[in-house]
Parts: C-alpha cells; structure tokens; sequence
C-alpha cells in the first residue's frame, strides 16, 4: 500500500515543481506566429518586414510604411501530442484548442523619416493537461501560461536603403502549474500559481544591398520575470498554503534575414532564429515561508535554432499566395526533459493568399506542424519512482487571420 509522503516532501516536490515550468517553453509554448502573412511564409518576414506587424518581426521595416496603419490578427491552433509510455501504453494531451490575438499599429508623419509603433502580441503560451495515469503523474499534470508583450518601438529611416529601429519590451506572464504528489491517480497535488513583469527591448535593422536583394536583422532581449504567487499543496494527512517566489527566464533571440526579389511580382526569404537556451543553466526558488527549501535547480540546456524558408507570389489585382517551411530545433536534453509541453525537433510547412484593396488587406494562412517521434530514455526516476521516459509525437493544425486598414 502507498504510503503518503511527509509534509516536508511534499513541500520540496512542489518547489521542484515551480523549476519544471520553465525548460516547457523552448519549442512547445514559443509562438513565433504574430502576422498571416508572415506565417504563410514560413515566418521568413525579418527582411521583408512590409506590413504593421514589423513591430515584431523587424522594428526598422516600419519605415516602409506610410500614415496610419493598423492591422489586428488571431492565430488559432490545435496541438495534438501524444505519449506513449515504455510499456506501450498510448495517451493523448487534452487541452489541445487555443486563440492567441495580435494588434499592431504604425505611424509615419508626412515627408518625415522617423516613424513610430505599437505592437500588443503574446510570444509565448499555450496550455497543457495531461491524464491522471500517464505514469508520470508526480513529474506533471498539466499547466498554463499566459505572456503578453506590448511593445511601443520607433524606428529611422537613416538614408534611403537603410534604417534602424527599436523600442521597449513590458512583459506580464501568469503561470498555473500542477503536479501530483504520488502516482496514484487522485492523491495529493502540488499547485503553483503565480504573476510577473520584467522589462525587455527589441531593435532591428533593415538594408537594401540593391533593387532586388534587401537584409533584415533582428534582436529581441531576454526577459527573467520574478513570479510572485502561492503554493497550494493538499493531500489526505497534509495540506499547506504558503507563498513562493521564482524567476521565469525567457531567452534573447537573434534573428538574420535575407530577401531576393528576381521580380517585383516575386519575394523569396530564408531567415535563421538563434534562440539562446544555453544561458539557463539553473533557476532559484524562494519560499519565504520555508527557506530551508531555497534551491538552484540545474537545467544545462542548450541554444536552438529555427530556419525559415518562404515565397510570396503576387499575381495582380491585388492578390497574392504564399508558402513557407520552418525547421525547429528541439532545445533539451532527455535528462531534463519535461511532458509539460514536450520539446521535440519539429517541422512546419504553410502556405495562404492575401487580397488589398484600397484601404483593407486581408490575410489567411494554413501551418501544419509535425514532430517525429522523440524516444526519452535519460529521464531520471523521482521518489516517487516515475520518469518522463517514453515515445513522444507531434502534429499541430493553425489558422491565422489577419487585416489590416490604411488610414
């Protein structure tokens, strides 16, 4: 018979708790999805930047843009990951429908050559929900993230082929994590709730090397937002409510871009993402109420790129198609591999079509995602004798919408 695990094991699981949060968002809860047309083309957009969403693909392309213009955008996925455990066992991630809206707004003053932006937009999220008899219900149940990053940015157009731009970062993120305190199914869980803010900025550059090729940079700072908040711990012998502190660490990112246009009716892009993961090697966790559980937690992750292809077509009349194909670099190790939101190599193909009119432009984009199937077997067993060890798959269906008005 089970027995239940003393007060201050459970205290110590649920801190452990609050340290496997972060290392879920490297692939799983990264949305690099912020425009329909920039999806549609494989996110490849830094050196193209054209629309009001250059907020956040490249401040410096808000330069190409004139008077007001705003452009608002959902992205809706469905993700569908799958476990199956080393004893051939197969369950399926429940929470798998999400929305995730985007405003962007730019402003260029007449014959002038510094403009001006807002961008609100959510680069990480998502939520996961994982089946009491997994195997690996004391490592995670599930959890949700919430990110929202507004984004006001100024930009310089220096000389006619070349401009700069950038701005400040306010980043707020709430997370809600769960885990169980035994393997059997129903006893005891461990929650973590809590909120934050941090600072951060973003600045680009944009160069036009001459009439048909044009090169987008791209740098967005690292955020560590403190996540103030409760741990709420219950089980049949112990329950405990006290308060917690830990670090959220999002990484900086760097991304390069490079635009050919063999024709005015062509536009293809290959762009490279350095995600800088290698810089979490451990995180702090503070309970106030007991310090004698303070840790560092050790992570040792490692650094991840994105490559992103894409191809835009315009046929007239306003009308324009467009496909695009990403590769996405798993960013941990099996050792801290978490099924949070599992990180695994991942590929992305899309394509969509866009129609301007006047004042309006409309954009929608398809993006299907796959991930090969990534066998964990260097996950360490807890003391409850669970691992996230197993086969893991992924397949993922989007839709973006978005529109934008000139005024």
């Amino acid at each position: 018979m089970s027995k239940t695990p003393h007060p201050r094991r459970l205290l110590s699981a649920a801190v452990c708790l609050a340290a496997t949060f972060v290392p879920a968002h490297a692939g799983g809860f990264r949305l690099p999805d912020q425009d329909a047309f920039a999806t549609a083309r494989g996110e490849a957009f830094a050196a193209t930047a054209d629309n009001p969403s250059a907020v956040y693909y490249n401040p410096a392309g808000i330069t190409q843009l004139e008077g007001h213009q705003a452009r608002f955008g959902v992205y809706g996925i469905d993700l569908g990951v799958s476990y199956t455990s080393p004893a051939g066992k197969k369950h399926d991630n429940s929470k798998d429908l999400h929305a995730v809206p985007q405003i962007f707004y730019t402003f260029t003053p007449e014959k002038s050559p510094v403009s001006f932006g807002f961008g609100a937009y959510s680069p990480y999220g998502l939520s996961s929900e994982w089946p009491e008899d997994t195997g690996f219900r004391s490592v995670v149940l599930g959890g949700k993230l919430t990110y929202l990053t507004l984004n006001p940015v100024v930009a310089w157009q220096i000389t006619p082929t070349l401009s700069i731009g950038g701005g400040a970062m306010i980043n707020y993120a709430e997370a809600d994590l769960r885990s169980g305190l035994s393997p059997i199914a129903g006893v005891g869980q461990s929650r973590l709730n809590g909120s934050g803010w941090a600072p951060g900025f973003n600045a680009g550059i944009l160069w036009k090397l001459c009439e048909k090729v044009q090169i987008g940079l791209n740098y967005r700072s690292e955020s560590r937002i403190p996540l103030d908040g409760y741990l709420d711990i219950t089980s049949p012998v112990f329950s405990a409510h006290p308060d917690a502190k830990a670090e959220l660490p999002f990484p900086q990112t760097f991304v390069a871009g490079i635009s050919y246009r063999p024709t005015p009716d062509w536009n293809l892009e290959f762009d490279i993402e350095w995600n800088d993961w290698n810089r979490l090697n451990s995180m702090s966790v503070h309970a106030p109420q007991a310090p004698f559980l303070d840790s560092a937690i050790a992570f040792n992750w490692q650094s991840s790129f994105y490559y992103e292809f894409g191809a835009t077509r315009h046929l007239g009349g306003g009308w324009s198609v467009s496909a695009g194909y990403i590769f996405n670099e798993n960013s941990v190790p099996d050792h801290d591999f978490t099924p949070l939101v599992s990180d695994l190599d991942r590929h992305f193909v899309s394509f969509g079509g866009g129609y301007k009119h006047g004042r309006l432009s409309v954009d929608l984009a398809y993006q299907l995602g796959y991930g090969p199937t990534r066998t964990v077997t260097g996950n360490p067993v807890n003391s409850s004798g669970q691992s996230a060890n197993g086969e893991y798959d992924f397949l993922s269906h989007a839709l973006l919408l978005s529109m934008g008005w000139h005024f």
